[in-house]
């Protein structure tokens, strides 16, 4: 008959048990790792799973293994009630472990089948987005009940969890008020990833600020500015308050040009020269290049040129470029069509010879 013994009186024996089983849950596991990779290579998997539940699974093993040794003894009532409530709480982390280590392989790989580093990236950065979110949602729910079912496993604990349950009504309703800003982020962020007001990579104008969607965390949005500043917006914006979307459907845009030029200029002329440079600039795609009269001022014609380019920062260059070929071109070879201001001083007292028309 065995007798109650504690931590401090295991026989040799049964510690040379636990040693041993121990010993060959670390030898097993790393068999079965072996295995496993070599299957994976001939069948040319993509070898992502494989390395993230190493670990984990490994720690899994052994607590099993200890647990296989330590049946057969018999405890103090204290220990036994530390080892019941320690082995849980170390299972429940481990496998909450393992469920993350999961969720970042099958990421890695879904991501990897949508290429966001080439020029038509539209599907691919909607995959991107979608995955990321909800990763990030799954993420925070298997968090809490990781967390949760940990404290379950400590009797006071869920005692006191009880209690607050059953009583604090009120208290309840102030940690809600508290949480309604994260839990409106949180469902933002849900209804983000099947709406898509915005999607990875996106060009977005922000309170007036031009930039790329960087990242897209659980409650709130990184935004790339121009210049490399970084500003960092909840989730919910994006569903109440309006802003610009450049590459909602396609990344092709059409950019402006504004010349403003004498009302006697040559507009055919300038049409002319405007449309030969679109088109020998390599930036431009094939897809627009019109000079048009928009307005009509006094002193001044304004022509807006449209061009178009195969997404935000090309046409932002291709703007640059042929503005200042146009510029160039209306300097040296059409001085006349430069705006000037004209003034007729006429023959009044006190003037004896009026002047001509000054240019």
């Amino acid at each position: 008959m065995q007798s109650d013994i504690s931590l401090h009186h295991i026989t040799p024996m049964a510690a040379i048990s636990i040693g041993i089983s121990v010993a060959a849950a670390f030898l097993l596991h790393w068999l079965a790792y072996w295995i496993a990779s070599r299957i994976a290579r001939r069948m040319k998997l993509d070898p992502v799973i494989l390395p993230a539940i190493y670990h984990p699974t490994r720690w899994l093993v052994v607590l099993m293994a200890l647990a296989a040794g330590v049946q057969p003894l018999k405890f103090s009532d204290r220990v036994e009630s530390i080892w019941t409530i320690g082995s849980g709480m170390v299972f429940i982390l481990l496998m909450g472990w393992l469920i993350f280590a999961l969720m970042r392989a099958f990421r890695v790989l879904l991501e990897r089948r949508s290429d966001i580093s080439v020029e038509d990236n539209l599907k691919a950065r909607r995959q991107h987005t979608r995955i990321r979110i909800l990763y990030r949602v799954a993420q925070f729910i298997i968090g809490f009940l990781i967390v949760s079912l940990m404290l379950i496993m400590i009797p006071g604990v869920r005692t006191v969890g009880v209690t607050l349950m059953a009583s604090a009504g009120l208290a309840g309703l102030a940690v809600g008020a508290a949480a309604q800003p994260a839990l409106k982020n949180l469902i933002a962020g849900i209804q983000m990833a099947f709406s898509e007001p915005i999607r990875l990579d996106d060009v977005v104008i922000v309170e007036g600020e031009w930039g790329r969607i960087e990242d897209i965390k659980l409650t709130y949005v990184v935004v790339r500015i121009w210049d490399d500043r970084r500003m960092v917006v909840p989730v919910s914006y994006f569903l109440e308050k309006p802003f610009q979307n450049w590459t909602t459907k396609t990344s092709d845009l059409l950019g402006t040009v504004f010349l403003y030029v004498d009302p006697s200029a040559d507009v055919e002329r300038i049409r002319a020269r405007f449309v030969e440079a679109v088109k020998a600039n390599a930036r431009w795609d094939g897809r627009v290049a019109i000079l048009q009269v928009t307005d009509h001022r006094a002193d001044a014609l304004e022509l807006r040129g449209l061009l178009s380019a195969r997404n935000a920062g090309i046409a932002f260059d291709l703007r640059c470029e042929v503005r200042e070929e146009m510029l160039h071109f209306l300097r040296t070879e059409m001085p006349e069509a430069l705006v000037r201001s004209r003034q007729r001083i006429e023959a009044a007292d006190g003037f004896t010879t009026p002047s001509a028309v000054a240019g």
